[in-house]
């Protein structure tokens, strides 16, 4: 725990800001920098909290070794000069979930979930299920929910659920799950890791303090999951959408420990991909005692998350789904899988310098592609490749407007980018609030 520390918060957002208020209720001095201006309630809160804010291009300037640690935003690269300097000086630098972690109750179980793909899709089955089981249960994490922001409303004995994306990995000191998940790995982010053998490394941290006393959820069927884990410490338990393990789907039936858990019929939310999201949340719920009815009654009412593959709206026979979640090829591939009528597909957002080739054994389904954002001309080049009709716009309204004008009467219009919205919009929540406020008002 850090009280009388003197604290350096690098990049506001929520996490930033949900940081700055925790330490100063703990009688630290903190002082926050962005590049641009934020949410002025925001800052006249912190302000009035005695925090001081700055805007600065080089907030390294105003580093010295008068701080003793720095808070950095997951999204700002470990290669930043003021980091860089953090390092030199041997000021620790971690993250916002770090922080958190220092001010839980020792006696409560955490729950971590990681992985390429899937996260906040286990993430919330797991949280929703524990919730009706009548568990004294938070969720928080890159979810979207600050850990800081819910701390102060833990108690001694609660389960805390949290998603942890790679960019939290990187800046962990001494944050444990007791129970961790590891989805899937595949190619991503390579504009941050810039290897992707770093990228599967980082994301072996998640189980870097485990002891045999820890449980691991493993992919069976994801060949990279299974190496990273191949000599961690805690007890592995696996699933599997063919193979018959720990919890495996065969004949449409979904078994946990060869007991049939559910019927795929009476899950609302369809596809490989969510039946492995809920085969990790079923393992989960088990070691808390969750009875098979309870786990029935949530999967047969849970219609997904906000952004992932997300029905937005029915327009002269023209249907829209929202998956400004999918920020990578792998699931973007996902989505096109869901759905079986012609498509007309959005693509589009920041560069992280990946092909899109591994799209075409799935794009049976595509007839027309609009893309925008600083992969346009990359996406051009693959539609062409492929000899799929392609329409370069410069941003999203014109992306959705383009895809209407295309479309006919049954035709599913799915944005699912493959990108990250870093080029255009703060993160893909609001990228995705955008098409939906676009969409509502297509006539």
């Amino acid at each position: 725990m850090w009280e009388y520390k003197k604290i350096f918060i690098l990049g506001m957002a929520r996490s930033g800001y949900e940081a700055a208020k925790l330490l100063t209720n703990k009688n630290n001095k903190v002082l926050i920098t962005d590049m641009k201006e934020q949410n002025e309630e925001h800052v006249k809160e912190l302000k009035d909290l005695g925090v001081e804010f700055v805007i600065s291009n080089e907030p390294e300037l105003i580093l010295d070794n008068s701080y003793d640690v720095v808070v950095k935003n997951p999204g700002i690269n470990k290669e930043h000069p003021l980091v860089i300097k953090a390092k030199k000086l041997n000021i620790p630098v971690i993250n916002e979930v770090e922080v958190a972690y220092h001010y839980l109750p020792k006696d409560i179980t955490i729950i971590g979930i990681t992985g390429s793909n899937g996260k906040t899709t286990t993430t919330t089955i797991i949280y929703e299920i524990l919730k009706a089981a009548k568990k004294s249960v938070h969720l928080a994490g890159n979810i979207g929910f600050p850990l800081c922001s819910i701390v102060n409303h833990i108690k001694e004995g609660d389960i805390l659920v949290i998603e942890i994306s790679s960019h939290q990995l990187v800046d962990f000191d001494k944050f444990k799950t007791n129970i961790a998940i590891l989805t899937n790995l595949f190619e991503t982010h390579l504009d941050f890791f810039k290897t992707y053998k770093n990228y599967i490394n980082n994301k072996g941290r998640i189980f870097k303090y485990h002891t045999h006393n820890n449980l691991a959820i493993i992919n069976k069927n994801n060949k990279d999951s299974l190496m990273l884990t191949k000599n961690i410490a805690a007890k592995k338990i696996y699933f599997s959408i063919n193979k018959k393990t720990d919890s495996y789907l065969d004949n449409n039936i979904i078994y946990y420990n060869n007991e049939e858990i559910i019927k795929v019929e009476n899950i609302k939310i369809k596809g490989n991909h969510n039946y492995e999201n809920i085969m990790c949340a079923i393992m989960v719920v088990k070691e808390f005692n969750v009875d098979n009815e309870v786990i029935k009654k949530v999967l047969k009412d849970f219609s997904g998350v906000e952004h992932r593959i997300e029905y937005v709206k029915e327009l002269n026979s023209r249907t829209f789904y929202n998956d400004s979640k999918s920020t990578n090829v792998n699931a973007t591939k996902m989505a096109l899988r869901s759905f079986k009528s012609p498509i007309i597909l959005i693509l589009g957002g920041l560069n992280r310098g990946l092909p899109f080739d591994d799209l075409e054994q799935d794009m049976k389904y595509v007839k027309d592609i609009v893309c925008y954002g600083e992969t346009k001309y990359i996406i051009k080049k693959f539609a062409d490749k492929i000899n799929i009709s392609c329409n370069v716009v410069d941003n999203l309204k014109q992306a959705i407007n383009k895809s209407y004008e295309l479309s006919n009467p049954k035709d599913i219009i799915l944005f699912s980018p493959a990108c990250a919205s870093w080029d255009q919009y703060q993160d893909f929540e609001e990228r995705g609030e955008q098409f939906k406020k676009i969409v509502n008002t297509l006539k």
